[in-house]
């Protein structure tokens, strides 16, 4: 645990400590709230959009592990844990549920333990790696999940920060060619659909503070990453309206969408 606390850079932002101070969370240092209270200066919806997409994330893997029947999730780009992760979500509907999560920031690493609590009937891993290396994130993953029965592939908030298109497309496609027909890609990207102006302010803002930087699509540009799978109701929408079930509609400046391959 020394060693990877070692490796963290607690004088620049990172995506995952800041939408843990977003949501609440404690797993965050100065730099990630100067950052989060610098957008939220002009762009108060921010801690309405982070908890969206965590509500998203609920929805869609309740709806997979009960009515889709998946037993099975690759969540890349996981972020600190938090309440309701991937796995008590999945498991609280399939004790039977698989998970792996991704993702190659230290502190997440040193929490990783708070996302291997899986139930005696399932199975969670962790894996330390960069969403720009599917192959290894394939090949590590294929030791706990079944590449030969569905997967849910479920990229929440992370392909903007592959900020090249081309790059980003074959990514998703070199992850969904190696899953079955009857699985899922779960996608949530932000954009500027919803308030442009502010969205912007605040992607150069991060940029120009030294993170990694990240890019906004357009829903045109991120539909793209579902070629050739079938969204499913009601397709790609802002996350709050995926699926409401009850909850806070207001637009969020995150868009997200659930499809399946077909056999």
């Amino acid at each position: 645990m020394n060693d990877q606390l070692a490796k963290l850079d607690t004088s620049v932002a990172h995506s995952a400590r800041l939408w843990n101070y977003l949501l609440g969370g404690k797993d965050n240092f100065a730099a990630d709230r100067a950052a989060a209270e610098q957008v939220l200066a002009f762009m108060p919806e921010l801690v309405q959009s982070a908890r969206f997409n965590r509500e998203f994330l609920g929805r869609a893997v309740r709806h997979l592990a009960g009515e889709a029947g998946v037993r099975q999730f690759l969540d890349i780009g996981t972020g600190l844990p938090t309440a309701d992760n991937t796995h008590q979500v999945a498991q609280a509907t399939a004790p039977d549920s698989r998970i792996v999560y991704v993702d190659n920031d230290p502190m997440v690493l040193v929490h990783a333990r708070a996302l291997l609590t899986s139930s005696p009937e399932g199975a969670t891993d962790y894996i330390d790696a960069d969403v720009s290396d599917p192959a290894r994130i394939l090949t590590e993953a294929a030791k706990t999940l079944d590449f030969d029965r569905p997967v849910a592939v479920m990229l929440l908030g992370i392909l903007n920060f592959v900020v090249d298109d081309d790059q980003a497309r074959e990514i998703v496609t070199t992850l969904t060619e190696a899953v079955p027909a009857g699985s899922y890609l779960v996608i949530s990207h932000p954009t500027r659909e919803v308030n442009p102006e502010a969205v912007d302010r605040a992607v150069a803002m991060w940029n120009d503070g030294g993170a990694a930087p990240m890019a906004v699509r357009d829903p045109d540009v991120i539909a793209r990453f579902f070629d050739g799978w079938e969204l499913i109701e009601p397709g790609l929408v802002t996350c709050s309206h995926w699926r409401p079930d009850g909850n806070d509609t207001t637009p969020a400046s995150e868009y997200a969408g659930v499809a399946r391959k077909a056999g």
